[in-house]
């Protein structure tokens, strides 16, 4: 516990400190790792809390990202107010989507989530409505104003982005503790005993999977106001994979996920000096990083403390039967 609150206290001191002492570029890296972990963070609700395998995460946020394309283009809404808009058509059409199919397990469901972010990319260059652009996206979105203040510069967006991505550790901390999270954690060690124990696993399962959407839909708000266009090939099958790794490698927990978005993102940026073989560094690395831990990076600490019990019980057990 100790070792993870040092880790969280290095990496705040880092991020508050990247600003002043950083380039532009740097701090567009930055600004980059928290979109990033804001959507992994939105991820772990549904992946790393509750283990339901959605690999369509992107859609959700290509759904929040074009709902404030649209109204802020064509019906001139400001960007903030345009982000609850755009949290609810994400969430609600993950309720839409996710109803049918909630009940699969495993790769099934896997291989649905895959399909759902394709259906979204295509439908979005076939121009759904003549409100998409086609292949072309949206061009001239405007920019975020807080209290007057206009955001357009990459160190506004990055204390924009750190700062919902603080706001949502003290949510999904608060959700993690709560009795939803409890209920959460117990589906995802084991769904039959959950439901045997009376918790409605099928309707938990898809608050979280709507919550999660919802978030993403959000995250894409600040996203398309911080490109000025947006295209659907921003929001391909290989981005949440990207999304889905983060999730994996951090191991489930929300410092874990912070962690792992900043390796993800930030490390192939730091190795861009060897631009020959900076990718097969980085995988190297991540590879090597699954071999050593399996369990992520920073797995949460009751499944960890719990798998320890669980070690100290079976030699009380075999004394008891001898």
């Amino acid at each position: 516990m100790n070792c993870r609150c040092a880790l969280a206290g290095a990496l705040a001191a880092f991020l508050l400190i990247l600003p002043f002492a950083g380039n532009a570029y740097w701090i567009g890296v930055g600004v980059d790792v928290g979109l990033y972990a804001l959507l992994a963070l939105s991820l772990n609700v549904v992946l790393g809390q509750t283990g339901i395998f959605n690999m369509g995460h992107m859609a959700f946020y290509a759904i929040g990202a074009y709902t404030t394309a649209i109204l802020n283009t064509a019906c001139h809404w400001p960007i903030f107010m345009t982000m609850p808009v755009a949290g609810f058509a994400a969430g609600l059409f993950a309720l839409v989507v996710a109803r049918p199919i909630i009940h699969l397990r495993g790769d099934y469901l896997l291989i649905v989530t895959i399909g759902i972010v394709e259906i979204v990319r295509i439908a979005l260059m076939n121009d759904v409505f003549g409100l998409t652009g086609g292949s072309n996206g949206i061009f001239g979105i405007g920019r975020p104003v807080i209290f007057g203040l206009r955001i357009f510069k990459p160190v506004h967006f990055y204390w924009l982005v750190w700062g919902m991505v603080g706001v949502s550790i003290v949510l999904f901390y608060c959700l993690w503790r709560s009795r939803f999270g409890r209920a959460l954690n117990c589906i995802k060690l084991d769904d039959v005993a959950a439901e045997g124990c009376g918790i409605d696993v099928s309707r938990y399962k898809l608050i979280a999977f709507v919550l999660g959407a919802a978030w993403a839909g959000m995250a894409g708000t600040v996203y398309a106001a911080k490109m000025n266009i947006i295209t659907p090939e921003s929001f391909n099958f290989m981005e949440s994979c990207i999304i889905f790794a983060v999730v994996i490698l951090g191991g489930g927990s929300l410092l874990g996920v912070l962690v792992s978005a900043l390796l993800f993102i930030g490390l192939p940026e730091v190795l861009r000096e060897f631009s020959n073989c900076r990718m097969l560094i980085f995988g190297i690395a991540m590879m090597v990083m699954m071999i050593w831990r399996p369990q992520g990076i920073l797995p949460p600490l009751t499944r960890r403390y719990a798998t320890q019990l669980c070690a100290e019980a079976e030699p009380a057990k075999e004394e008891g039967k001898a």
